[in-house]
């Protein structure tokens, strides 16, 4: 018989501390695989957000390959990722503080291969017949000036007399990614796409011939265009070219087979992933007629084996939920995984026995499973007849049980993007909320990823409208249950997130509070004042602009202060490029000016995303305390107040 104690929910004493969260976990992506080594990135908040690579041996020991105090870590489309290459004992990185591309020995400290100049470097590949790298460059060296993004070559000897910028494969274009070239070293392949294209929107795939001295030369498209999003083109180890489309309205499988298109395995699941960041892999080739890919089915993720030579596909049955980055060579396959009862991790699968073997946690944590909320997949219905989805997250703690007749509060989670999707990995941060006895709602709004291209467009110029409705209705769904209290509705997000919080604060009456984290309060400055790989991504999401200026004066909430009536807590940090400082230091002294209860905290040396450990452990307090004062609940542990407005 369990024993525990009653308390009010929001006051349960839990064992899932923010010290133990940002102690105890890292970010991880990238890997690599070269022979029976593996390399990948690690994200370490205890080391200011440092991005490392790390190299498992075959005897299972690790080693910190990036020494102090370089960042493996690139800006090209602010987002990044694609920062290093590994090739025959040398790493190639791009370092965050200067942008410089490094060379790296086994056993040697870096050493410079591009000049001292505002240029970003990115997705690079070897090209071993002509003894140079091929990637992804940005050049930012004109002021006022928008960046130019292109493919170029870049030299690899760093003793040269004059350290290059590169010299330019391939321009024209708004944005290119994937430089991928083929086994014999003769064809280049690459994706680019243009202003006002995001790249799920639309990319184009393109082949060309690289002659003996390097240049390219007949190009040709081969598959992509204004509707149709290309993703990770790839070749196999027999020189055909595989990439991923939505043309059927889901992101499959194709090939180049004889100059023609063919699809490899038609299914409504998605094979594909929006292209924030570089280097993205959904599938990787266990041998020139077998692949290894994950696929996407209503927002859960799966591992698939298709024998590209007869077509025959079978599920490989894992015991994980999300699944992403998946990595095959020389007979090993490597990918990171997780589930509702464990964190992301790497993993090592035996492509013959399938047999998986976790090879680096994310983390280290060790939480008894009566503090775990375990996700419940919900369907709801929400505006013209539509159906959206997400995960609930009821509380739960071992020790613990709130009075009988009372509801606890619900914290309703927007994840960012917009395009990006939530899961149901194990997510400290999420069970920190339940486990003190407060539910969680993750809610996967019209404009995630997972569920079809139809899906996703479902935001195409109702920014600020569907993706309000969807969490507003995922609450009011469980409110019909009797399963949270009305009276205690709270939403929080990030980025775009923080966005749908402020617009659900603003222009609906169902939350009583919540967080935005580095939010957009303002549409119109975001136009001019944010980077250029989202500097046109409101024409889509919004409308064209000035054209459709009322849209952009009607969908901010920073201009109708008038229709706000629930508290707020901002977080921002001070050099975030994306969305500017601006945007919540004017939606702080807006709300303040109002008289409602408001909060500020500005984290000094974040950028779009909080990644050190000092900051992370913060904004979850405050956030939770934050809560607290709003919402009449007491604490189980002291956490350092907030200087809330207005209260």
């Amino acid at each position: 018989m369990s024993i525990y104690q009653i308390a009010p929910y929001g006051s349960w004493k839990s064992p899932i501390t923010s010290d133990l969260i940002v102690a105890e976990t890292v970010s991880l992506g990238s890997i690599t695989i070269h022979g029976a080594d593996t390399y990948w990135i690690e994200v370490r908040p205890g080391e200011g957000g440092r991005y490392v690579i790390v190299r498992r041996a075959p005897d299972g020991s690790l080693e910190d390959i990036t020494p102090q105090p370089y960042n493996v870590r690139t800006r090209v489309h602010e987002y990044g990722d694609g920062a290093f290459l590994y090739h025959q004992g040398t790493i190639f990185f791009t370092n965050y503080t200067d942008q410089r591309l490094y060379r790296q020995e086994t056993g040697s400290d870096p050493r410079p291969l591009t000049a001292e100049a505002d240029f970003r470097y990115a997705d690079f590949v070897f090209d071993s017949q002509r003894q140079r790298l091929i990637g992804v460059r940005e050049d930012h060296t004109v002021s006022g000036r928008e960046a130019i993004n292109t493919i170029v070559s870049l030299d690899i000897d760093p003793d040269a007399a004059n350290l290059k910028a590169g010299k330019i494969l391939i321009s024209g274009n708004d944005f290119y990614s994937s430089p991928r070239l083929n086994p014999d070293g003769n064809r280049l392949a690459w994706l680019t796409w243009n202003h006002p294209n995001m790249p799920w929107d639309g990319t184009e795939l393109w082949v060309a011939e690289l002659t003996p001295d390097g240049t390219l030369e007949d190009p040709v498209l081969i598959a992509g265009g204004m509707d149709e999003s290309i993703f990770q083109p790839e070749w196999s180890p027999d020189g055909q070219l595989y990439f991923v489309s939505d043309r059927t309205g889901w992101w499959n499988l194709y090939r180049l087979q004889a100059g023609r298109v063919e699809a490899l395995l038609p299914m409504q699941a998605e094979f594909g992933s929006p292209q924030w960041g570089f280097g993205m892999a959904f599938y990787g080739f266990e041998s020139s007629n077998r692949l290894l890919c994950i696929y996407i089915k209503q927002g859960e993720a799966f591992l698939g084996r298709l024998d590209t030579k007869t077509g025959s596909f079978e599920p490989v049955d894992l015991p994980y939920t999300d699944i992403w980055d998946v990595r095959a060579a020389h007979g090993r396959v490597c990918l990171i995984a997780g589930s509702p009862g464990e964190t992301d991790s790497i993993v090592e699968l035996d492509p013959t026995s399938r047999k998986t073997h976790v090879i680096r946690r994310s983390s280290s944590l060790t939480i008894n499973p009566g503090y775990l909320s375990w996700p419940e997949t919900i369907e709801f219905p929400t505006e013209n007849n539509q159906t959206a989805f997400g995960f609930y997250y009821p509380p739960r703690n071992l020790d613990f049980s709130a009075p009988p007749e009372d509801l606890p509060p619900l914290l309703v989670m927007s994840h960012g993007g917009p395009t990006s999707a939530t899961s149901t990995v194990l997510s400290p941060r999420i069970q920190y909320w339940t486990s003190r006895g407060i539910g969680v709602l993750d809610v996967n709004y019209g404009g995630s990823t997972g569920y079809g291209r139809a899906y996703r467009q479902r935001l195409n110029g109702m920014w600020g409208v569907v993706d309000v409705d969807d969490c507003v209705n995922g609450a009011l769904h469980l409110v019909r249950q009797r399963r949270v209290d009305p009276q205690r509705l709270a939403i929080r997000g990030g980025s775009a997130g923080g966005y749908t919080t402020l617009c659900a604060l603003t222009f609906r009456d169902v939350f009583k509070a919540g967080a935005s984290h580095f939010g957009i309060g303002d549409l119109e400055p975001f136009v001019h004042d944010t980077h250029k790989f989202e500097s046109r991504y409101l024409v889509r999401l919004v409308g064209p602009y000035p054209e459709r200026q009322d849209l952009y004066i009607a969908r901010s909430p920073i201009r109708h202060l008038e229709r706000l009536s629930a508290p707020m807590i901002l977080f921002q940090g001070l050099e975030d490029e994306i969305v500017p400082p601006s945007q919540a230091e004017m939606m702080f002294e807006a709300v303040k000016a109002k008289g409602l209860p408001v909060a500020y905290l500005p984290f000094e040396g974040e950028q779009h995303g909080f990644r050190k450990a000092e900051n992370i452990k913060r904004s979850l307090d405050a956030e939770l305390y934050f809560y607290s004062r709003i919402f009449g609940f007491e604490l189980a542990d002291a956490v350092d107040p907030v200087s809330i407005e207005n209260l």
